[in-house]
């Protein structure tokens, strides 16, 4: 594989292990905040679309021509981290695929030592679309890290992908042992 296609390939398994944590799950289930900060599933994808979008479009010259409101002036904080209730998965989902292709054309438009500004980083913000690429794959594999998390907290789902889940081959009682046990030792370590 050449670096272009290697770099594609890790981002596309990041984007297919994200989309499929919604795979089955209530409306309610992949908007609900699951942690204090408010992460929930539908916010992560829209979220990496939006990053994808603004890195391998504005960032790199190409812009992409989709309308992201939600980074308005005079939208809430953290508006590209959740639905609204007017927003639907199907556009997020749909938004995330855009952003691949979007992705795809700049890649195969820019060699990888294509300079790019993210205005937002200051004085560190002359790139490359290596260095972008690079970046966007490691905010993508951080996110789908906390959408495994949230999953696993709504339905018991876990692992890496729908073909290999990547996770020991316990059964239900063979993970309740294995989490008592864990227990166990952090209980030699609770201070009072």
């Amino acid at each position: 594989m050449q670096p272009k296609e290697v770099l594609l390939s890790y981002l596309e398994r990041g984007r297919e292990a994200m989309l499929w944590k919604l795979d089955g799950l209530s409306e309610y289930d992949v908007r609900r905040p699951m942690t204090p900060t408010g992460t929930n599933l539908l916010g992560l994808v829209k979220h990496l679309a939006s990053v994808e979008l603004g890195y391998l479009g504005e960032v790199m010259g190409r812009p992409c021509g989709i309308p992201l409101p939600w980074f308005d002036e005079d939208q809430p904080a953290n508006a590209d981290l959740y639905a609204t209730a007017d927003e639907t998965r199907e556009q997020f989902v749909e938004l995330y695929h855009s952003a691949s292709r979007h992705t795809a054309a700049t890649v195969a438009a820019l060699d990888l030592d294509a300079p790019g500004r993210v205005p937002w980083w200051g004085e560190r913000g002359d790139v490359t679309l290596h260095q972008v690429l690079v970046h966007v794959i490691a905010e993508t594999q951080r996110h789908v890290g906390q959408a495994d998390i949230i999953r696993e907290y709504i339905d018991g789902a876990a692992g890496l992908s729908p073909r290999v889940d990547n996770l020991s081959d316990l059964d239900a009682e063979g993970w309740r042992r294995h989490y008592d046990e864990l227990q166990a030792i952090a209980e030699q370590f609770r201070t009072l």
